[in-house]
């Protein structure tokens, strides 16, 4: 894993599709569905910060974490121009430590799926039961096996902007972990008309929903409920993304 360096760079051109104000709407709805409170949040994986704004914009007392410097720079600068009382914290999730224990932990945009084995996965929800208070709610969103079979594959995306052009090329490996090594290149425009390169590597990992639940409940999350992605309708299929909503027991 190169760090994300470039990435975090180009990240929110990558994502500016996504609404994150609706995507906040949603987590405060199933905050509520599920009795959490609206209190301290922790947004596990937060990279650059822009769900961590809005749901500070809502009124969570947040706390944003990331391993990557680079992202943590970019939520920083947001964070400044909005005037947002958000703590941002440069750590790995796998070793989470937070100074006491939070209401709602979310972690959004397939941040379980890019940790790097499943022991990685397990430490990181022992680390969120650890510090969630009892009856506090951990909610994630997971990448399923059938997006990375299907859909990830052993695809190459395009992406053309006006600003850069990106060339995401994917590489599935069959197995348990149903493993897609990506490999990114950025071209940016410059004002000379010249072009410069970036490149970055990362790999996102799904497991069988089955693995995860069993973990979930070994590590004292009880599960409240599982969502097709983005909706309140129950898992299918054919589902690319869950949401799970977990309670600390």
């Amino acid at each position: 894993m190169s760090g994300y360096r470039s990435f975090s760079y180009f990240y929110d051109l990558l994502t500016r599709n996504i609404s994150y104000k609706k995507r906040a709407e949603y987590f405060d709805e199933l905050i509520k569905r599920h009795g959490g409170k609206k209190n301290i949040l922790l947004d596990l994986a937060c990279g650059t910060g822009s769900l961590s704004a809005e749901m500070s914009r809502m009124g969570y007392d947040v706390i944003g974490i990331d391993s990557s410097e680079d992202m943590l720079n970019f939520a920083i600068e947001k964070k400044i121009e909005n005037d947002l009382n958000i703590q941002y914290l440069c750590q790995d999730m796998t070793k989470l430590d937070m100074f006491g224990t939070i209401d709602v932990t979310v972690c959004a945009l397939d941040g379980i799926n890019h940790l790097p084995d499943i022991s990685a996965v397990e430490r990181t929800f022992e680390r969120v039961s650890l510090f969630c208070e009892p009856e506090g709610l951990f909610i994630f969103d997971i990448n399923t096996p059938y997006k990375h079979k299907n859909i990830l594959g052993n695809n190459t995306f395009v992406y053309d902007m006006e600003e850069v052009l990106c060339i995401w090329q994917n590489t599935y490996s069959s197995g348990e972990d149903n493993r897609v090594d990506m490999s990114l290149t950025f071209f940016e425009q410059l004002e000379n008309g010249l072009y410069k390169r970036y490149e970055d590597e990362f790999s996102e990992i799904a497991y069988d929903m089955d693995i995860i639940d069993k973990l979930l409940v070994k590590n004292g999350l009880e599960i409240a409920a599982k969502y097709n992605y983005d909706s309140f309708d129950p898992p299918e299929k054919n589902s690319e993304k869950l949401v799970y909503v977990t309670r600390k027991v």
